[in-house]
Parts: structure tokens; sequence; C-alpha cells
């Protein structure tokens, strides 16, 4: 029997991220990925016949630059192009275009708002300056409130000293803002109904919350905090769809003589004296190794994949209160051609970006009550984007390929999913596309649909939820996934975590999965293989 230094369970990018930082520093490390492909969330597939398909995470920003730079992931083959703007859609044929330039978007906010186009400028600054201070604690472990530990200690001292650069009212604001509505924080900004709705957006994608629910305001901040280029807050799509994102963390991770096995899907980690010995497949062959790295959700580590009396009583039952509720679906639509909107003019710039339809906080909030009521939104929220102008390989010449994410749908509507709840689920996303597209209903060709019944079954992720648990303050730094559980280690011995359930969460980010290598490489006490940045060393 073969045994490794380190298993990592699943092949999703953070898997892959861990696994790649495991192996250059010299551990024999083994990859468990029960699909036939890798890339979990971050997968490219054809599911329509010439046509790529990035299935179900459709842009990159998040994924840290650091760990870009440390795996070499150039040299592997990742390469990220950036957005240009946004638009969102009004009823009443007009739009409101968000471009890069800073002189054009102050002149398109100011054509909604005079006033707005002032408080653009602040709403910026401020933005930027929380994401500035909160992607300094993206690659630490956060520290153990409960813990006399140096470490621990030197790692409050590190956030203290963050915190103490700020004013008085600046520490107040910053407060305040982890816990307000996204709607409540913007309208100290926004007069306008259409800029109220465009900035909201962000703040609702992938979470079970409304515009007016407490803690959203800090979603809009998780997605601004990103970067391409250098860019803070940029976009970007991923050459040849998100999969290349998992392409290049494998090759970077075979080059360190790692081992991927697809088709290999874990049943249970193996237990002895407390401590994780290796994993029993779904086939019933048993591996065994050193660490134990599970890069599943938070509730399918420890009530699936573990029996539920090898665990501390306490860990069971918060494992059964983590909030992780499913809100999203997907859309992937093969195009005859490139559709045509209305209220745009011809080759408009604006569809390069994202494209969305809901132009107030109460059609946002109104489809939150629908989801409330176990019903998809009858209006939704999509983010769409049309990646085939950048990656004309994605689809055949002249053809294109649109991914369109919604929010909201429901894990289960009444009576449960079926053929016929999924399609009528897609045509309400797909009608309201064609209210404002006169010719997009007849380029389609093809429309995958995706509830959060799919995405469950298929990659993994509990009732569908993209971030592994809900981005709320309960659940975020040392309180993620649990209190006392949130430096990567499990509560059994030689057993981690590395999936998005752990700190900072959610999105193409590969955090998680660097962080975690950096704790099991100091358990080992094998030199740190990660940039300089992400470490307290």
């Amino acid at each position: 029997m073969e045994n490794f230094d380190a298993i990592v369970i699943g092949a999703g990018h953070n898997g892959l991220t861990n696994a790649a930082f495991l192996a250059k520093a010299g551990l024999k490390v083994l990859v468990l990925e029960k699909n036939e492909y890798i890339g979990g969330a971050t997968a490219s597939l054809e599911l329509h016949k010439n046509w790529k398909y990035s299935n179900c995470s459709y842009v990159c920003s998040l994924f840290r630059p650091e760990i870009y730079q440390s795996l070499d992931l150039g040299r592997h083959g990742l390469e990220v192009v950036p957005l240009q703007g946004s638009v969102t859609f009004k009823q009443d044929g007009d739009y409101l275009g968000s471009y890069h330039q800073s002189d054009l978007w102050r002149r398109e906010v100011a054509r909604h708002s005079k006033k707005d186009a002032d408080a653009a400028v602040r709403f910026d600054a401020d933005l930027m300056k929380w994401c500035r201070l909160i992607r300094g604690f993206l690659l630490r472990t956060p520290p153990d409130p409960a813990s006399f530990r140096p470490r621990d200690a030197l790692e409050f001292a590190f956030l203290l000293k963050k915190f103490y650069s700020l004013s008085e009212s600046e520490l107040y604001e910053f407060i305040r803002f982890f816990t307000m509505s996204i709607a409540n924080y913007l309208e100290q900004y926004f007069e306008s109904d259409v800029i109220l709705a465009h900035f909201s957006g962000g703040s609702i994608i992938g979470t079970g919350l409304g515009v007016y629910s407490p803690g959203t305001a800090y979603v809009l901040l998780h997605h601004a905090m990103g970067d391409v280029d250098g860019n803070v807050g940029s976009w970007g799509f991923a050459r040849g769809g998100m999969g290349s994102v998992a392409a290049a963390l494998s090759s970077s991770f075979l080059s360190f003589g790692g081992t991927i096995r697809k088709s290999s899907e874990v049943k249970k980690i193996t237990v002895s004296n407390q401590t994780a010995t290796g994993v029993e497949l779904v086939s019933g062959e048993i591996i065994n190794a050193n660490a134990i790295i599970s890069n599943l959700d938070a509730k399918r580590t420890f009530l699936k994949i573990i029996d539920e009396s090898d665990l501390p009583e306490d860990i069971v039952k918060r494992a059964k209160n983590f909030k992780i509720r499913g809100s999203s679906g997907k859309v992937n639509i093969a195009l005859d051609g490139m559709p045509i909107f209305s209220a745009l003019p011809d080759k408009s710039p604006l569809t390069l970006g994202h494209m969305h339809f809901s132009d107030t906080l109460e059609r946002l909030e109104r489809a939150y009550d629908d989801w409330k009521d176990d019903r998809w939104s009858s209006d939704p929220y999509v983010d769409m984007v049309i990646p085939t102008q950048y990656d004309p390989t994605m689809a055949p010449p002249g053809k294109h390929m649109m991914s369109v994410f919604v929010q909201y749908c429901p894990v289960s509507p009444e009576g449960g999913w079926d053929d016929k709840k999924k399609k009528a689920f897609g045509d309400t996303v797909i009608n309201q596309i064609g209210d404002y597209s006169p010719n997009f209903k007849d380029l389609i060709l093809h429309a995958e649909i995706r509830t959060p019944h799919e995405i469950e079954k298929e990659v993994g992720l509990t009732e569908g939820n993209i971030f592994q648990g809900e981005l709320t303050l309960d659940q975020l730094m040392f309180n993620r996934p649990f209190p006392g559980y949130a430096q990567y280690r499990g509560p059994l011995k030689r057993m981690y975590m590395c999936s998005s359930s752990n700190h900072p969460g959610g999105g193409v980010m590969g955090a998680p999965g660097a962080n975690a290598a950096r704790e099991i490489l100091r358990d080992f006490k094998r030199k740190n293989t990660t940039p300089e940045d992400f470490g307290d060393d």
C-alpha cells in the first residue's frame, strides 16, 4: 500500500492551491477528486458541442496575485483579461453605464444625478479604503481570541496596529459597515434608484440575504477587494474559461511531483485514537497519509465524511448550525451570434462587462421575497457576461457563449425540483434578458440550466452555496467556520481544512488553500514555500 505525506480531498481551486504549496515544500501529496474532471466550481466543460462553458464560476478577480506569482501560474498557462466596465439597464429604455475611465464614469452618473456624481467620488474612495485594509488580512491566519500563545498575541497586535491607523470616526464607520445593509449604506451616498441598484447587486450575489438585510454591506466589500493587473476592484476573464485556473494550478502541482486521482470519491476519513489516519474511498480502497486535508465545505466535512462518533459533540452541533443556504442559479447559453440590446448604441463597449436588469432596490428586495417563500424570483437579479467577446476559443467562429448568474433560486421549491420547474426557472431568466434584447431568443442554440440542486450534486457545494458558508459577521475571521477552529486545523489530530468555509471565505481566491498549507508546513516543521506576504513567520 502506497503511503503519502498528505491527502487533499477535493480538486477544487483551494485544494489544488494547498496541494501545490505542500508539494513545493517536498511533501508527497495526493489529491482525490470525485468527478472525472478537476476544478470543482472552477471548471470549463463542453456541455454543448464546440462550446466551452464556465459552468459555475465565471469571472476572476479575487484570486491572490501572490499565489499566481509564487506558483508561476503564468508559465502554466493562466492568463486573465480585464473586463471593461458594466451596465444596468432601466425599464424605461435608458441605462447606467459604468466605465473604467473616471471622467466618463462621472459624466454618466451626472446624467442620472448631479449630486450622485460628487457622491460617487467619495464612495469609491471610502470603499477602496476598506478594501486596502481588509486585503492585509486575507493571507494571514486569524488569531484565536481565547489563546494566550505568543503567535496569537502577535497576530492580535498586528490587527490592532492596522486599526490604530484609523481615526475615531473611521473606526466607528468601519464597524457600522460590517453590520449595515447595503441599501442603508448606499443611501448615505446616493439618491438615484438605478445607481443604488447598480452598486447593490454585488452584495447579494451568492448570499441568502436581501439588500435591506443587515450584513450585506460587507459582501459588497468582499467582491470589490480583488484585482486584475494591480487594479483593485477590477474583474477579468480567464482565457479558456475558469477551468484555466484549475488547469494551471494542477500543472504547477504536478510539476512539483504531486499526484491527482480523478473519479475517486472519498467515503470517509479513517480515524484511530482521535487521529486522522487516511481515507476510505467509495470503492472500498483505503489510503493512508500523515495529514488529511479537506477541501469540502464545513457541513460536508463534519457531517458526511467523518463518523459522528469520532467527533466532539460540540463540533457536530456547530456543523449542523453552520449557515450555508443556497440562493443562486446559473444559466449557460450557446448563441448563434451577438445579441443586440435596444438601449445601447451599436457596438457599445458596455457589452464587454457585467450586464444587469434590476434598476431599483424595490425590485431587488422583491426578488429576495420570492426566495424566502421557496420560489425562484419572478424578476431575478442577474449578472450576465459574454466572455467570447474576449476569448473566441470558447465558441465556434462568429458564435458566442453567455454566462448568466441568477439570484435568487431556492434549494427546493415547493414539491421539489423536476424538469418542468427547472425549465420554468430557465425561461424566467431568458424572458427577462429578452425584454431588453430583441434578437436574443432567436440566437439561442442551447441553454444549460443549473439550480442549487445541480450545483450541489455535481460540484459538492452544500445547497449550492458558492461561498461554502454565508459571509456574515458571525462566520468571518476567527469565527470561520467555528470559534476555536479558524486556524485550518480540525478537531482530530493530523486533520486540516482548506476550503472556502475557512478564512477569508468564498470566491475564486486561493487564500484558504494557501493559508492552510502554511499551517500544515509549520506542523511538519518544513520550510514555508508560500511568499513572505502570506504569513506571520
